[in-house]
């Protein structure tokens, strides 16, 4: 299983924001459409990847508010990205190495998504239980063996 295989199931709505926007909109954006992580882009490149671990890291540091902090100083500035044909085994090694929740997937310099690691564990299950099911129908007409006498 291919990252564009999740993609398509998942569908591409993507949020993104500019580094130089207030922290405090980011994170209303993120409540709002309920949604963990924003893709920065600036001058239509990925520059950083902002998830709700950034914005608390964030408001601890600035003894416990947003104030005029701007997305740019919580960022993660390298963050960890794959392709379509990135393969899901390898995805989920990413993911978990560097404990990351989120994962822009990138066509070259074209943001074409963002997979979660829930997307990813979503797309495990529904695998596994596609292959039981196809197991279990192929049990149940399991052909009679004849016996000789």
């Amino acid at each position: 299983m291919k990252v564009s295989d999740i993609l398509r199931v998942k569908g591409n709505t993507l949020f993104t924001v500019h580094p130089d926007e207030p922290l405090a909109r980011a994170a209303d954006a993120m409540a709002e459409k309920d949604i963990g992580s924003l893709v920065v882009m600036e001058l239509g490149d990925l520059v950083g990847m902002l998830t709700f671990r950034e914005v608390i890291q964030a408001v601890v540091k600035n003894g416990g508010s947003v104030g005029t902090l701007l997305v740019r100083t919580a960022m993660d500035d390298h963050p960890l990205t794959c392709t379509m044909e990135t393969d899901m085994d390898e995805v989920r090694r990413m993911m978990l190495d560097r404990h990351a929740r989120y994962m822009p997937v990138m066509d070259k310099r074209m943001l074409m998504g963002v997979i979660s690691f829930y997307d990813v564990a979503k797309a495990v299950v529904d695998s596994q239980n596609f292959e039981n099911k196809m197991l279990k129908a192929y049990i149940r007409d399991w052909p009679e063996e004849k016996t000789t006498p």
